[in-house]
């Protein structure tokens, strides 16, 4: 066989154990799931008629907010869900198994590889879980055309690999799960302070910055623009090259981290 087939094989096997371990132990995963699915529902029923009577500029009407945040909240999913791989990570570095991989004959980057596709997919899987929530309680994709489409999921799928990487590198310098769980609650707040539930334009002056000058603003509001059929500007370009600099950034410090010989 080629290197490339043996790194293939490799990467699949690791890929394989990382989708057992998350079905055999799903808490972790379903935990983080229930943050963005609890902030639908009680942004959507209790803060609904009156912030959709502010964003809208006519009268209470949830739909209109419903629209606005599931951008966000779909980002944010993603958010919460690799901080499991943070921590699953940060159990392999400390558990010893990684120090068994190391006198193994396999492709030394599958074991990253294989948490990352995993991350990935599990990302996409709870993106969907939690789309489906929303248009259960009345999102609809208005005005959006089939490319439209298409772009949203390879802007989601996108931002999984670049934050997945981020955390990967996270778990890799964590002594162990709670400190990988810390060190990755970043990922969950900063949507929290980005355009998620409210435009950049109503926050205070000397908070706008913060809010706008993260890759959580850029990538949400082109989301939703994608997903709703309007203007997106300059917010594509910004969220593309966030993506792509978290990604590259996230790779070289896992790689570099993950290959540093033990102490």
């Amino acid at each position: 066989m080629s290197s490339l087939s043996l790194a293939v094989r490799d990467a699949n096997t690791m890929l394989r154990r990382n989708l057992l371990h998350a079905r055999r132990y799903p808490s972790l995963t379903l935990n983080l799931l229930l943050t963005p699915i609890m902030l639908l529902l009680l942004f959507v029923y209790i803060f609904g008629e009156a912030m959709s009577a502010g964003i809208g500029g006519g009268g209470p009407d949830r739909s209109a907010y419903i629209a606005y945040i599931v951008p966000g909240l779909l980002l944010m999913t993603i958010g919460s869900t690799v901080v499991g791989t943070a921590v699953s990570v940060s159990n392999d570095m400390s558990e010893g198994i990684i120090a068994r991989f190391r006198t193994m004959a396999i492709h030394r980057p599958s074991v990253l590889v294989g948490h990352v596709v995993g991350s990935v997919l599990q990302s996409i899987a709870s993106v969907v879980l939690v789309g489906a929530v929303a248009v259960a309680i009345g999102f609809r994709s208005t005005n959006a055309t089939a490319l439209e489409w298409l772009a949203a999921f390879g802007l989601l799928a996108l931002f999984a690999l670049a934050f997945t990487w981020i955390a990967v590198g996270m778990g890799l310098i964590s002594p162990n799960a709670e400190a990988a769980s810390n060190n990755a609650m970043p990922l969950i707040l900063l949507p929290l302070l980005s355009s998620a539930f409210t435009p950049v334009d109503s926050m205070p002056g000397w908070f706008q910055p913060i809010a706008e000058y993260q890759p959580f603003t850029p990538a949400i509001e082109t989301l939703r623009g994608l997903l709703l059929g309007t203007e997106i500007g300059h917010n594509g370009w910004l969220a593309i090259t966030w993506c792509l600099g978290l990604a590259a950034l996230g790779y070289s410090w896992s790689t570099s981290t993950f290959n540093r010989d033990p102490k």
